[in-house]
């Protein structure tokens, strides 16, 4: 079988810059077993599936190593890859998943995702988790991931994880974020997963899910920007909803390419 596949950046409007995502057009759905092989193959943090329904779409986002419930960035990517590639005509593509119905909405070249709010609650800090850091945080925090919170962009930057630990660690479909109030923009984040092929997340819009009401109520704000760190790096506009939170960004295509599953 012969399939279409596109790498896009997403949250960035740079070609080596932002995450990349792999996304793949089906006709049907295939095994969950040949999807993921799909996936382990393209080796990137997400690809995503998709199934044109007529009005909507139904959208899936796999990592080399399982389902996700939730992939920000790669909602992004399938959103550019049906208006840039395979020319949509509508401004707003909604999604059918695993976490709900989905909006993005098209203005120029920003994309804006109408994703689930997860506001994360206090919790303690796991000994496997401290032992891995070589700073502590502030406030510890969960909601589907951890939300470690520190003094400073620069502890950001500086933070080393020990993965002799934090590699066993059992998170689930969930991931450690650390986050600060940001220099150039209202705040920072890293994103890290357990055992994960992409150790650390380049950028990752379902993070923004729980940083989004977080600095929402610390800052008095309900629009803010945001960067997360990573080597690759990328840019976020966020907006609480209270509910549903905002996550906009821009996106670029790398390639278009064909793949073939047997």
């Amino acid at each position: 079988m012969q399939l279409h596949v596109y790498q896009i950046n997403a949250f960035t409007n740079g070609l080596f810059s932002g995450n990349p995502a792999c996304v793949v057009p089906l006709s049907e759905w295939l095994p969950d077993d040949l999807l993921l092989k799909i996936a382990r193959e393209n080796a990137v943090a997400e690809t995503a599936f998709f199934v044109d329904l007529g009005y909507t779409f139904h959208l899936r986002w796999f990592t080399p190593e399982m389902e996700m419930d939730l992939c920000g960035h790669a909602t992004l990517a399938t959103a550019h890859a049906l208006k840039e590639i395979r020319k949509y005509p509508g401004q707003s593509i909604i999604f059918e998943t695993s976490s709900g119905t989905l909006t993005v909405q098209v203005s120029d070249d920003l994309y804006v995702l109408d994703l689930p709010a997860r506001k994360p609650a206090s919790t303690t800090l796991p000994q496997l988790l401290k032992d891995s850091l070589n700073i502590q945080p502030q406030e510890i925090l969960k909601a589907r991931d951890y939300v470690l919170v520190y003094n400073s962009e620069q502890e950001i930057k500086d933070i080393k994880i020990d993965r002799s630990y934090f590699d066993q660690l059992e998170l689930g479909t969930g991931g450690v974020i650390i986050t600060a109030k940001g220099s150039q923009c209202d705040f920072v984040s890293r994103f890290f997963t357990p055992r994960a092929s992409v150790f650390e997340d380049p950028v990752t819009g379902s993070a923004h899910c729980s940083l989004t009401p977080y600095w929402s109520e610390i800052l008095g704000k309900k629009e803010m920007t945001a960067m997360q760190l990573s080597e690759r790096a990328g840019q976020l506009l966020c907006r609480d909803k209270k509910e549903r939170v905002e996550v906009a960004g821009k996106a670029r295509t790398y390639f278009v390419g064909k793949l073939w599953t047997e």
